[in-house]
């Protein structure tokens, strides 16, 4: 039987705005209160959305399974070590960012964004060709407690130089401490282990791109 729950903007409540995050009440029903962090503006919250537009939002960001593939050697995924400020170290991860206004006005936002995101983090360049591959158009991170959601694309590149790699195009806010070229063993270890080489757990896309190298490269 389907839930009856119905969550409509006139229902819920502001309760903290600033530019990146944002926490609202989902009052679900007389005196009951469900708390939502958030990216998104009220507008644009994913609790309040018809069945329709639910089924075409946009997310809001991408994560990219970056394969290297040089002259030579065996393919490669390309992960680095971010700063993630709320676990207050760094961890291994996959290029990223948010899918900005910029992104949204062009035929493939997400191929956009992920074109972006992988000049500005790693100094490679590719074109919507490369991200031919959406795995996934859009995963919730932790739909308990967020509406927070990344497409999942697979870019393929084929780089004779390495030495390009680079974070110059980063954000002022964003920390990086090294490269990490992972072979398909590499990567099945680090899934066995469910840490990373510096013994630290890893986010939820870093296991998707991961389990994605191993298992379809």
């Amino acid at each position: 039987m389907k839930n009856e729950i119905s969550i409509t903007r006139e229902k819920i409540v502001t309760l903290f705005d600033s530019d990146y995050v944002r926490v609202f009440d989902l009052q679900y029903a007389p005196g009951k209160h469900y708390y939502d962090a958030t990216r998104r503006t009220l507008e644009d919250l994913a609790a309040a959305k018809s069945d329709s537009d639910f089924r075409e939002m946009l997310p809001d960001a991408v994560s990219c399974i970056v394969i290297l593939e040089t002259p030579g050697e065996e393919p490669r995924l390309l992960l680095s070590y971010e700063y993630r400020y709320p676990a207050g170290r760094y961890l291994l991860s996959v290029p990223a960012g948010l899918i900005d206004e910029e992104d949204k006005k062009e035929e493939n936002p997400i191929a956009a964004a992920a074109v972006r995101e992988i000049r500005e983090e790693t100094g490679l360049e590719s074109g919507e060709a490369d991200c031919a591959a959406i795995v996934n158009p859009l995963l919730f991170s932790s739909p308990g407690m967020t509406d927070e959601s990344n497409a999942l694309v697979c870019v393929r590149l084929h780089p004779e130089d390495l030495s390009v790699l680079s974070r110059e195009g980063a954000e002022e806010s964003e920390r990086f401490d090294g490269f990490v070229l992972l072979t398909k063993a590499e990567a099945l270890e680090l899934l066995k282990n469910g840490r990373d080489q510096r013994g630290n757990y890893y986010p939820v896309y870093t296991w998707a791109a991961l389990m994605y190298f191993a298992v379809f490269q």
